[in-house]
């Protein structure tokens, strides 16, 4: 099945919006077993559109618009789409319907601008819009299925998943459809994690697809394989879950912080954050993630020294005479999140962002790390060299990570201990 996309946005042509929604339908198509074989985008032309429009359809089995449903004139997909089809723009009973219920429940008044998103191509099937005010919609061009979606992506993905992804799955011999398995890792390079499943896991069947995908802070690891290969695609997978337990930090479309979120969740566990290098990123991922307040109710952003001391207690006598980024002063630190938040566990991290601030002794790349409880409170000194941003990241993965060890009981020491220490910290 040949798959196409066309974006439409003279933003995305500028550069004002980052594409994200190809991706996107890249994804859920290639849960079916179908890549996307061409990508086009173009501006906000109708001319081009329909051209555009004309040469992909010609050649696709499945052609899915992207952008271009919304109120404003520069919205024109619909036209394009009419245009095409040689079939008149006319007001859709569905999509009035649909938008005089999205209106209401915002008490939006109902104008001609929101209006116009019901102006589809006559004979066009509707894709319902859980979301937002703008329908989708199906038309059929020189046996293409054209789908039309909104360039919002949350709206984009509501249409994926109830109704376009279904819609083309039951033309589908369930045979094409491809088996796919995600493992989510922390703490292991991504050359070192091929090499280690390749010496412990020699004999892995050629139907299986490994493939690796390096991200911030973890590192994706993908397994995929024809449905006609499910008893060797499910015994891999186990096998390798097995070898790699301790560093899966998640599975399919999960996250680091989504599992520590969870795992403290079903301990009945709350945590807290004191940070200074990350400046709020670890309490920031944290409560990105729906249900967090019943795990997570502070955390402590102490970037200069008298904050350290005012906020958590740190001793001026620590500060003085090991630094801020040393194993006293970020023990302290978490002691004193602890103590203040009432919470069961804690992780705090002091490091250096650069690119100015580094020593000798303390290059920039440096950061200590504790983390546990009052009655269990562990440390380590780790070192990664990058540049400010991508440390910020990595330091907040690493303390995750080190939290959801700690809360999960897992005592093994991580590889990155060995692979990220500095031969001689200073504490």
């Amino acid at each position: 099945m040949n798959v196409q996309l066309l974006l439409t946005g003279n933003e995305l042509m500028r550069g004002d919006t980052v594409d994200s929604n190809s991706a996107m339908i890249a994804q859920h198509f290639g849960r079916l077993g179908i890549d996307v074989s061409r990508k086009v985008t173009v501006g906000d032309d109708l001319e081009l559109l329909v051209s555009q429009l004309r040469e992909l359809a010609t050649t696709a089995d499945i052609l899915v618009v992207n952008g271009g449903l919304g109120p404003t004139i520069d919205d024109l997909t619909a036209e394009a789409a009419a245009r095409l089809t040689d079939t008149a723009l006319v007001e859709h009973p569905e999509a009035v319907d649909h938008l005089r219920r999205w209106c209401a429940a915002r008490s939006f008044p109902l104008n001609p601008s929101n209006l116009k998103q019901s102006l589809l191509p006559e004979g066009a099937s509707i894709i319902p819009n859980p979301r937002g005010s703008a329908v989708g919609f199906k038309v059929r061009f020189a046996e293409c299925d054209i789908y039309c979606t909104p360039g919002v992506p949350v709206e984009l993905r509501g249409m994926l998943e109830q109704t376009l992804i279904p819609d083309v799955s039951q033309r589908l011999d369930p045979d094409q459809i491809r088996l796919i398995q995600r493992f989510h890792t922390y703490g292991i390079g991504e050359s070192s994690l091929q090499q280690w499943i390749v010496d412990e896991i020699p004999d892995r069947p050629p139907q299986v697809e490994l493939g690796f995908r390096a991200g911030a802070p973890t590192l994706e690891v993908k397994l995929q394989s024809p449905a006609c290969a499910a008893t060797e695609h499910h015994r891999f997978v186990g096998r390798l879950g097995s070898l790699l337990k301790d560093y899966i930090v998640a599975e399919s479309d999960g996250s680091l912080a989504r599992t520590v979120v969870d795992t403290l969740k079903g301990r009945g566990l709350k945590m807290t954050t004191a940070e200074s290098c990350t400046g709020g990123l670890i309490a920031s991922m944290l409560t990105g993630q729906a249900g967090a307040s019943a795990v997570f109710e502070a955390g402590f952003v102490t970037y200069a020294n008298n904050m350290k001391e005012e906020m958590l207690g740190v001793s001026p006598e620590a500060l003085i005479s090991r630094g801020a980024v040393s194993e006293t002063v970020v023990r302290q630190m978490a002691l004193g999140a602890l103590s203040r938040s009432g919470a069961d566990c804690a992780v705090a991290v002091s490091g250096i962002a650069g690119p100015d601030g580094g020593t000798e002794e303390k290059p920039v790349g440096t950061v200590w790390l504790a983390w546990g409880s009052a009655a269990d409170m562990r440390s380590v000194c780790l070192y990664f060299p990058y540049g400010r941003r991508m440390f910020q990241t990595m330091v907040a993965g690493a303390a995750l990570d080190l939290v959801r060890r700690f809360i999960a009981g897992i005592e093994s020491t991580p590889r990155y201990f060995r692979d990220r220490r500095l031969k001689s910290p200073a504490s």
